[in-house]
């Protein structure tokens, strides 16, 4: 049993929302108690304390999109990488990376982006992976990680005939395998999904065998029309908008994630609404490709649920949080729009979608709910209440400000230190697949 207290704790609980000085009781996985530190102490003297030393107590954060296989890219400069549009990136660089992806470079991989996770206050995350370097097993030894650092993943694999046919054959069993493993062993840490890589790399045939590998057991995770690429190729090979495609296979449905939907049009959201599919906003990613802009404000005029990732872009999903905001009121031209758009993405709709995903309350503090908790080193010098706490998280707080975290009733980092990993060691590990994977590159 633990007792968090200490703090201010923002609940995102409407009953009650602010304590000005609260704590959250955990026995087991579950929230057993929420209230002020002074009266859950007298409680539940029995509890390990730990202390918030009057930072910020919160719900652990969801990142809704990201990419663990990425992180060995980070200061990577290629040779005679200019990429002038968004393939030019694909093809430059990250299917260059992902092909060289062995089971032990997406462990490190996979390492690095979860003790990132945790040090930045993010507790449950959908990860979109490739390793194309060496397929099968890769979604397993991701799960181990996640399980050894204590974040929450929905792990899938995604499918692209742009490998060859038994590659995207491997993709498909990987995603498959990973299903069935998921389903037997029960873990409360771990979801799985079936993961399919931008349309304009999938051929109608190979849909339909992604679709017949699925069974209809588990949700789509796809990138859908985050270039140009996606809604030219669909309407030239097929007659059709890429979220047609996805309709004609069944794989529309409240179950499935829709990662970017820059490019989609009018009819196209229609659907994506009445079927009840998730859009994932990426929003740094998106302006960093130049890819465009998603319509996230008129998504929500439609009332299509949409949540908010990072594609790997960063673990800060404060930091994105300001750029969705940003993002859309440029787009739109005012400064009055997205506020509470924004907000809902981040705090309402990746709770959501995790909490469906997971099977249990998530980024909420309260009874029963799942006891993943997070405490953010910030002491404000304004008055902080309810009604402005999205203010302040906005203009005042960033991931790096965790100091704690707590997954499933679990302490994984206290007062800055992971627990249970010797985080230098991880680090030279991790740096010596890093130097591998370079010298591959570079040859």
């Amino acid at each position: 049993m633990l007792l968090i207290g200490n703090g201010r704790l923002i609940t995102r609980d409407g009953r009650r929302p602010y304590l000005e000085d609260g704590a959250v009781v955990t026995s087991g996985e579950d929230i057993l108690a929420v209230g002020e530190t002074p009266e859950m102490r007298r409680r539940y003297p029995q509890a390990e304390f730990v202390d918030a030393r009057g930072g910020l107590i919160m719900p652990g954060l969801i990142n809704a999109h990201t990419h663990f296989y990425s992180a060995l890219a980070r200061g990577l400069v290629l040779k005679d990488y200019h990429p002038r549009d968004f393939r030019g990136i694909l093809e430059g660089l990250w299917w260059k990376l992902d092909a060289k992806l062995t089971l032990e470079a997406t462990r490190a991989s996979a390492r690095a982006s979860l003790i990132d996770c945790i040090r930045q206050g993010v507790t449950a995350v959908f990860d979109h992976h490739a390793s194309f370097g060496e397929i099968p097993g890769s979604l397993s030894v991701i799960a181990r990680e996640a399980e050894i650092i204590g974040v929450r993943s929905s792990l899938c694999y995604e499918v692209s005939d742009r490998g060859g046919g038994e590659k995207c054959r491997q993709a498909i069993m990987e995603n498959a395998g990973f299903i069935a493993q998921c389903r037997s062993s029960g873990s409360p840490m771990l979801h799985a999904m079936f993961g399919l890589h931008a349309l304009f790399t999938l051929s109608d045939r190979t849909l339909e065998a992604c679709a017949k590998a699925n069974g209809g057991q588990a949700g789509y995770h796809v990138h859908l029309s985050e270039s140009g690429d996606d809604p030219r190729d669909a309407m030239e090979h097929y007659g059709i908008r890429p979220a047609q495609r996805l309709q004609r296979f069944g794989m529309l449905g409240p179950d499935s994630l829709l990662i970017h939907c820059v490019h989609v049009d009018e009819s196209e959201m229609d659907l994506i609404r009445d079927s009840g599919a998730w859009v994932i906003n990426n929003p740094e990613s998106n302006m960093s490709n130049a890819v465009g802009c998603s319509p996230v404000l008129r998504m929500f005029e439609k009332r299509i649920p949409v949540g908010l990732g990072t594609d790997a872009y960063t673990s800060d999903m404060l930091q994105s949080y300001r750029a969705v905001l940003t993002a859309q009121r440029h787009q739109a031209g005012r400064p009055d729009v997205g506020w509470n758009e924004a907000a809902a993405a981040l705090f309402v709709n990746n709770p959501r979608v995790a909490s469906r995903a997971f099977g249990r309350p998530l980024g909420i503090l309260k009874e029963g709910a799942a006891a993943d908790v997070i405490v953010m080193d910030y002491r404000p010098y304004t008055p902080l209440n309810a009604d402005n706490a999205d203010g302040h998280l906005y203009f005042g707080v960033s991931g790096r400000q965790c100091r704690t975290a707590v997954t499933g009733g679990v302490v994984r980092m206290r007062d800055g230190m992971l627990a249970g990993i010797d985080e230098e060691k991880a680090n030279a590990d991790i740096m010596e697949s890093a130097r591998k994977l370079w010298r591959s590159l570079y040859r």
